[in-house]
């Protein structure tokens, strides 16, 4: 005998459970379900509203429903759920503690390898920035190809699968930051080479990393701009990698070499830090200095990487760990931000860097960094020659900027020019870093070139004898 219509139970909607699909809404055909109107503060979202008034318990709005608690039918009379309500119980409680015969992951250090000695090079920028990765363990490398930056990434594509390594070129650099993600989750070094342009599309990637702790470093050999611009040298991203690396509260260490040996140097240095903090780390060079040559030394030796406890590696020590960078708690994301605070204020204390150039009795101090860096170093040495007291603080971390290194100076300055081939980015950080430490700014004065020119030694001295500003 067929059931009558009465008989058959009616839906019951969790809202916990409800997205907002409005699937049921369209499966209806007594039109009992209507989109909801208030938000679920548990959820974020909007779940249906049930008017049930007509409803003849069909059940083809459970059936189309996709979550298997969120519509289910209406607990009869001798259930256990009398009023209606599902409660999620802990399975711990009911089953007791999950037992797990995997070991707990436990740090793998690294080693250092000797290496021969070997003559000097004659390597440009990127290729040395390219051969500090490989020195420092780095195997896996993900990027766009953007010019100037693009004969590190080519030399790794080279390189890389004879040492056990892989290069991937990705359909975008929003493609490459991501895959940086999972490798750098996966414990392992990885790093992109890019230019302003592509840096600017990783930043939300980039905000994600900082976000779970995932290390990575980020090779961006500056050109001009605003938009496409040029591939001349420019030093306008200073602002991006200092004050704007993607949403919410996001600082990462940002080196700034001045030669081609700095190149392979500080990108060697950035893994380091990189895992040291589990944080992303950016090389911020120009695009002279990706391009030029300079003699580069090799150093006695290259690190074998290990492998952090921390690491989603995907074999059975490391299946219990998670890295994620979702916290749906106010509480929680505050607590959250707290901690990545405290670590940046510990880079802040611990890895400030800086190369200073007669400075012991400077009353002029020139303030530079990447390849204006030394075209002011040769202003310095021609302005001694003519008796002025100069010399050069150049930032080599440009974040944390090195106050520490430059306030025992500032009793004796009595001027600062900056040189830089931006609007006053590098100013800005000078001034702000001035500003914390409470230190009053003596008159400042600016060397300024744009579009991807860069200041000459012979303006940076005129500059400096006539007290104006270019």
């Amino acid at each position: 005998m067929a059931v009558r219509a009465s008989t058959r139970p009616k839906p019951f909607l969790d809202p916990e459970y409800c997205k907002g699909c409005l699937r049921c809404v369209d499966a209806c055909p007594k039109d009992c379900i209507t989109q909801g109107e208030h938000i679920n503060p548990d959820t974020g979202y909007v779940p249906v509203e049930l008017h049930l008034e007509n409803c003849n318990g069909c059940q083809l709005c459970m059936q189309a429903c996709p979550e298997p608690f969120g519509l289910r039918p209406e607990p009869g009379p001798g259930s256990h759920e009398h009023d209606g309500d599902f409660e999620l119980e802990d399975p711990q409680a009911l089953f007791g503690a999950k037992v797990s015969t995997a070991p707990v992951p436990v740090d793998r250090p690294g080693s250092e390898i000797a290496l021969p000695e070997t003559r000097s090079l004659v390597l440009k920028g990127t290729y040395a920035a390219a051969l500090g990765a490989l020195l420092a363990g780095c195997r896996h490398v993900f990027g766009y190809p953007i010019t100037p930056s693009t004969e590190g990434a080519e030399l790794m594509a080279k390189v890389l699968p004879k040492l056990d390594g892989a290069f991937v070129q990705a359909v975008s650099e929003v493609a490459a930051v991501n895959m940086m993600y999972g490798c750098g989750g996966a414990g392992l070094p990885c790093m992109t080479f890019t230019s302003s342009p592509g840096f600017s599309l990783m930043l939300e990637g980039m905000s994600y990393l900082i976000g779970a702790e995932v290390p990575g470093v980020f090779v961006n050999i500056m050109r001009g701009g605003p938009g496409l611009g040029n591939i001349g040298p420019e030093q306008a991203d200073i602002k991006l990698a200092c004050r704007g690396l993607g949403h919410g509260n996001t600082q990462a260490i940002v080196l700034a070499p001045a030669t081609p040996q700095e190149m392979l140097d500080l990108t060697r240095l950035a893994f380091a830090l990189s895992f040291k903090y589990r944080n992303p780390v950016v090389l911020l060079g120009d695009g002279y200095l990706g391009q030029m040559t300079g003699v580069v030394r090799l150093p006695r030796t290259m690190t074998q990487p290990g492998l952090p406890a921390w690491a989603v590696y995907g074999d059975r020590e490391h299946r219990g760990n998670l890295i994620c960078s979702i916290h749906l708690s106010e509480a929680e994301l505050e607590v959250h931000n707290i901690h990545l605070t405290q670590k940046y204020a510990e880079m802040t204390a611990a890895e400030q860097r800086a190369d200073l150039y007669e400075c012991e009795d400077a009353e002029i101090l020139l303030v530079a960094c990447n390849t204006p860096a030394r075209m002011a170093k040769g202003a310095v040495e021609d302005l001694r020659g003519q008796g002025v007291k100069a010399g050069l603080f150049r930032p080599v971390t440009l974040w944390p900027f090195p106050i520490q290194a430059l306030a025992p100076l500032m009793p004796g300055v009595k001027r600062i020019v900056v040189v830089e081939a931006s609007p006053g980015q590098l100013e800005d950080e000078l001034r702000l870093a001035l500003s914390h430490a409470g230190i009053s700014l003596p008159p400042l004065t600016s060397v300024q070139r744009y579009g991807g020119i860069l200041p000459q030694q012979s303006e940076i001295v005129e500059g400096v004898l006539s007290g104006g500003a270019r």
